[in-house]
């Protein structure tokens, strides 16, 4: 892994507004911590008996209330949404909404989805996941803007599984 991969996970990370993040590869293990001081902690071990390599970046945060607003919405609809099942992320990465730019999107609100139907992609560490419906049933709502970065266990749609 170049200076160049380490210094974009660390935009990565950054953006997702992740605390801590450790990356194990056959020859590297990296540790980036992104703390309150707007400071990111990069640790590279080799795995074999080479020095440790110290390096600070500083990076700019996105400021927390821009990331807890579209949540704050959701709560107060909550009693409204009881009825609906919520997919979540499985990963960490970049939401989007179609496969590529040029291309329509995998579902809009309204689409009926059946188990096994590509709801989205996640991209993470340049490789692209298809999110796939657990349920069958009705988007109700798509809960994550197009070229979002998500969290773990995000909600990213509503479902109407009747």
């Amino acid at each position: 892994m170049d200076i160049k991969e380490i210094q974009n996970l660390i935009r990565f990370v950054a953006k997702s507004g992740a605390s801590e993040v450790k990356l194990e590869m056959d020859d590297v293990k990296i540790t980036i911590r992104t703390g309150s001081d707007d400071t990111t902690i990069v640790q590279q071990v080799p795995v074999q008996a080479a020095p440790v390599m110290h390096q600070q970046v500083p990076v700019q945060q996105q400021p927390t209330p821009i990331q807890e607003a579209p949540a704050k919405p959701a709560a107060s609809n909550a009693p409204d949404d009881s009825k609906y099942i919520t997919i979540k992320s499985p990963i960490i990465g970049t939401f989007y909404r179609k496969p590529s730019p040029d291309k329509p999107v995998f579902v809009e609100v309204g689409t009926d989805v059946k188990e096994g139907d590509i709801l989205c992609v996640i991209e993470a560490m340049k490789l692209f996941n298809e999110i796939e419906s657990e349920i069958s049933g009705k988007i109700v709502k798509v809960l994550v803007d197009d070229a979002s970065p998500v969290e773990f266990d995000q909600p990213l749609f509503l479902v109407d599984p009747s």
